[in-house]
């Protein structure tokens, strides 16, 4: 460090003439008072004393500082953060004329990778040292913080004359990076900031999402949803291809609006079982500039299925009779039948169907996937308080289906007060508990929710769906429904009937706790046959079956399941996971360490451990939370120290990385922070001239530190000495 040191003033005309005249009149008031003492010794230094003082309040008068320059014998340093986020592998640039042979636009990365090397700062190496280094990590970096590299420059980088930002402006992360540029403009650091990628879309066809399923079974049609953004300005016609890794290839053509957003999806049915990927693409449009986000892939493990149902019912209604006949006739589904009519000497019928009686405690009714409760209700030969209790614990925490399917009878009402009523999705008119007959039949009309839905789903196409829930045949009953319940779905609506409420809802599903409830609100589903046979009526059943037992056989083992909510995870929303441990002897475990340890698509490695709810030890489930930080599939081994058992599943999260490739970019940033900082925004194909404005840069102003000395504690201190000693000595002169 070199510098110098020494006593400054600051003065003004007024300071001086008032210093010189307050001198003057000390000087002629000493000359006179000593004169007057006989020019004796004592009185001589008195006024010595007294020049002294008002000599140093004149002094005062000036304000004077000591000051120290000091500057650094070592060079000033540049720093050159540059963007290292998945953003800026964007493809959006376009090549300058004479920037060589490429054929398309260039990724914002490449069009600036100069800037990323020594070699280009070489000629500033006389007068800087120049520090590279990166703003973000390199993909897969889940955003780009531009306020924190900022704010902490002048700390990480020793005599700091100039930042270079090179970036696309698009931060995702931390604070506002105008409030960390206001920091480096108080310690007269200029930022010049590099604005590369195009601030606005490019002509392209992107394929935003593929909402695949993440199990599927074998001979059972499989819903592949996809999304498609386009900035293009026209109308297109695309043929959106679907291949399978087992060499199968599906296509549908799409309309997509200009500058617009489409969602359809392909069906496919998976013929055997095995662990698949599907991979939909989109071919490249005329016009578009970006073909490397046509296309998405997603796993999906298909399996042979064998749900296990239970069917309770009060009389052998017809919707009964035909509901059993289209269970025990699907493959994928073991049913049993619970009949509770009365007059009989025992329950059950004549085949092996039927049981005796209702499942005895937790290990027998949880082997269930699925309960249908028709007419039947809580009383003497019918279900218990403890039945309806399992019944809740089994779709709450064993993540099982269960159907409400009403009848003239009105047993249901019974539930009124029992573990049962908070699961059913509909409020209940208890002053009809037998329902509403019609003299004519209507049909159910599906609301916006069920033509979306996969319960509801009896052609392949919607316009086809639509067509045929118009032609099946109405319903002339339908049940003490009041409203759906807040947090249900309404998939139906009867054609006429409704209250202050809207029509009255005859389908409605709701999610409680792992599992899902179902509300048929009719007994007319049987009718559905008519002309057809089977065609409808059978395939709607089996879509509710293996929709409420989906979450519960998402991952299986022979005494371990897992699941998890909601099925098609978003990045960054989080996930609950459930975890069913059953003991070698088949019931379930009550307490143990339950883990689970989740690899996301980075390798990166976390581990989660679960717990059982509280007080709700008895069903054998565990659960845990889980924020996935990178799209993709996310392996999971779940593990029980207890049972040694462990269970490999896989959670496939939706969406992009916070740092998206073909988001916009943002100069409008970039441009304050050289603003702000009185620096200077440097496009890229400008690039250039840099080194020549940072070579312009004026010498670093020398670090000066001041010490007030007309404010300072220890001089107004010896004034006080001084004024003390004078007014000691004028008492000894006889003075005072």
């Amino acid at each position: 460090m070199t510098g110098g040191d020494g006593l400054r003033f600051f003065t003004t005309p007024w300071t001086l003439g008032i210093s010189a005249a307050l001198v003057a009149v000390a000087v002629t008031v000493s000359i006179v008072a000593w004169k007057r003492s006989g020019w004796s010794s004592g009185q001589g230094l008195l006024e010595a004393l007294r020049l002294a003082i008002v000599g140093i309040v004149a002094a005062l008068l000036n304000q004077p500082e000591w000051v120290q320059e000091r500057r650094s014998d070592e060079k000033p340093t540049i720093a050159v953060l540059h963007d290292g986020s998945r953003s800026m592998d964007t493809r959006d640039v376009m090549p300058t004329a004479g920037g060589g042979p490429s054929s398309g636009p260039q990724s914002r990365r490449e069009s600036v990778e100069s800037l990323a090397m020594p070699e280009f700062w070489r000629p500033l190496g006389d007068r800087f040292a120049v520090d590279l280094a990166p703003v973000s990590a390199a993909p897969p970096a889940t955003g780009t913080d531009l306020a924190g590299p900022l704010a902490t420059a002048a700390q990480r980088f020793a005599g700091l004359r100039a930042v270079v930002l090179v970036s696309d402006g698009d931060w995702t992360e931390g604070g506002p990076p105008l409030e960390a540029a206001q920091k480096l403009r108080l310690a007269n650091v200029p930022v010049f900031t590099v604005a590369v990628g195009s601030p606005t879309k490019l002509p392209d066809v992107e394929l935003a999402s593929l909402d695949c399923p993440t199990v599927g079974v074998a001979g059972k049609p499989v819903r592949v949803p996809f999304t498609i953004h386009s900035s293009l300005p026209t109308e297109r016609g695309l043929s959106v291809r679907l291949a399978v890794s087992s060499g199968e290839t599906l296509t549908k053509d799409v309309r997509l609006p200009p500058m617009g957003t489409v969602t359809d999806w392909i069906f496919w049915t998976p013929r055997d079982t095995g662990d698949y990927t599907v991979t939909v693409t989109i071919p490249p449009q005329e016009g578009e500039l970006l073909a490397d986000n046509n296309e998405r892939t997603a796993p999906i493990a298909v399996r042979t299925e064998k749900l296990k149902v239970l069917v309770v019912e009060g009389m052998p209604r017809w919707e009964y009779r035909y509901l059993r006949n289209a269970l025990s006739r699907d493959p994928g589904v073991d049913v049993s039948c619970l009949l509770f009519q009365p007059g009989l000497s025992k329950r059950g019928g004549g085949n092996r169907d039927y049981i005796q009686t209702f499942p005895a405690g937790l290990d027998e009714l949880s082997a269930y996937d699925v309960v249908f409760l028709g007419d039947v209700g809580v009383g003497a030969d019918q279900l218990t308080e403890e039945d309806c209790r399992l019944l809740r614990g089994l779709v709450e925490y064993q993540a099982s289906g269960l159907v409400f399917m009403p009848g003239w009878r009105g047993a249901q009402a019974s539930f009124a007060g029992t573990a049962l009523e908070d699961l059913c999705p509909v409020v209940i008119d208890a002053s009809r508990a037998e329902g509403s007959s019609t003299p004519m039949p209507h049909r159910l009309v599906l609301t916006e929710g069920g033509q979306k839905s996969l319960l509801t789903k009896l052609a392949d196409s919607a316009a086809e769906n639509l067509a045929v829930w118009e032609s099946l045949p109405g319903v002339q009953w339908y049940g003490p429904v009041v409203r759906a319940k807040a947090g249900s779905e309404v998939l139906a609506v009867h054609e006429e009937a409704g209250n202050e409420y809207g029509r009255i809802p005859l389908l409605v599903t709701r999610t409680y706790g792992a599992g899902k409830v179902l509300y048929m609100a009719t007994d007319g589903a049987w009718r559905w046959r008519k002309g057809v046979e089977d065609k409808y009526h059978y395939r709607f059943w089996g879509q509710v079956v293996r929709w409420m037992a989906y979450r519960r056989n998402m991952a299986k083992g022979e005494r371990m399941s897992f699941s998890f909510a909601p099925e098609q995870p978003q990045l960054g929303q989080a996930v609950a996971l459930d975890a069913r441990v059953a003991q070698a002897g088949g019931e379930p475990l009550s307490r143990g360490e339950v883990s689970a340890r989740i690899t996301a698509p980075s390798g990166a490695v976390e581990t989660v451990r679960f717990a059982p709810p509280a007080g709700e030890g008895e069903w054998g489930v565990f659960a845990a939370t889980f924020t996935p930080t990178e799209p993709g599939s996310h392996a999971v081994v779940l593990g029980c120290r207890e049972t040694g058992d462990t269970l490999q599943a896989a959670v496939f999260v939706q969406g992009q990385a916070a740092e998206g490739i073909g988001r916009p970019a943002r100069p409008e940033v970039l441009a304050e922070i050289a603003q702000v900082t009185r620096g200077r925004l440097v496009p890229a194909e400008e690039i250039a001239g840099l080194v020549a404005a940072l070579g312009a840069l004026p010498e670093q102003p020398p670090t000066v530190r001041r010490v007030q000395l007309w404010c300072h504690p220890l001089v107004a201190g010896t004034l006080v000495v001084l004024l003390s000693l004078f007014w000691v000595g004028r008492k000894r002169q006889g003075l005072v």
